[in-house]
């Protein structure tokens, strides 16, 4: 009764490689398993630090069908509300462990009682107790205690302040709710405009007309979208002016313009 099965040789699968995908991914590698990991959106930072061990999958899909084991690292938006549903599960290998320990709602846990009970999953572990996964064969019930430590409450608040000075310095927005990630470092140069807007095309075109027309040149830009928004952020080899700033909120789909030096 007390046998199990190791992980070392287990295929591993971890859906979203953002900042806790990556340290499982990582970790279970050295660990001896065979990683694939799925991430659309991985940010450079993150691709950098991901080991190459990682079979980095195109679908998610491929997930599903290949590993043994499945953890779930995602945020929860309405695209990935529900995403393992009764359709994934059902693509899936016979006697997968599935763990979700990072938001409840990214689980069908209707489906994924029924596909217990049926034989169809293995184990299904979850950081979030509620009445219809408690005491069901099959289910284990972790009681969402993984911030619950003194060093990670002090870590979240350091973070917090590192990250709003970050962007009240140089602009750089990291773990946004609503916007993308976009980073140009430390601005070296005589100004930086940032631009928020709706994400939809041309709109890099308009920008740059409007330094260009004041004989501004453009040094360095980079431009990041999520979803329907779009943030774009110009290096620029002098201040810009204030009629500048009026023309590019005068650009029909831009929400706010701020000069960050």
């Amino acid at each position: 009764q007390y046998a199990g099965k190791e992980i070392a040789g287990k295929k591993l699968g971890v859906i979203g490689l953002g900042a806790i995908g990556i340290k499982v991914a990582n970790t279970a590698v050295n660990l001896g398993m065979d990683v694939y990991g799925y991430d659309p959106y991985i940010s450079v930072d993150a691709a950098w630090n991901l080991s190459r061990s990682v079979h980095h999958v195109k679908a998610v899909e491929e997930i599903y069908a290949n590993c043994d084991i499945i953890t779930i690292h995602v945020p929860l938006l309405d695209s990935t509300k529900h995403m393992i549903n009764s359709d994934a599960i059902k693509i899936m290998k016979n006697d997968v462990i599935l763990i979700n320990l990072a938001r409840d709602l990214l689980v069908d846990e209707e489906a994924v009682i029924s596909a217990l009970k049926l034989g169809k999953l293995g184990k299904y572990v979850s950081d979030f107790a509620n009445p219809t996964t408690v005491g069901q064969d099959g289910v284990i019930v972790i009681p969402h205690l993984g911030a619950s430590t003194e060093e990670s409450e002090d870590n979240c608040a350091v973070m917090a302040v590192q990250e709003l000075t970050d962007y009240m310095n140089n602009g750089n927005i990291k773990n946004s709710v609503n916007f993308p990630a976009i980073n140009m470092g430390v601005c070296d140069k005589a100004g930086r405009v940032m631009v928020f807007h709706r994400n939809i095309a041309n709109m890099i075109t308009k920008f740059s007309a409007c330094f260009g027309d004041a004989g501004i040149n453009i040094s360095e830009m980079n431009n990041k979208s999520r979803g329907d928004n779009a943030i774009s952020m110009f290096d620029i080899d002098a201040p810009a002016s204030d009629e500048i700033i009026q023309k590019l909120q005068a650009i029909d789909g831009v929400y706010r313009v701020r000069v960050v030096k």
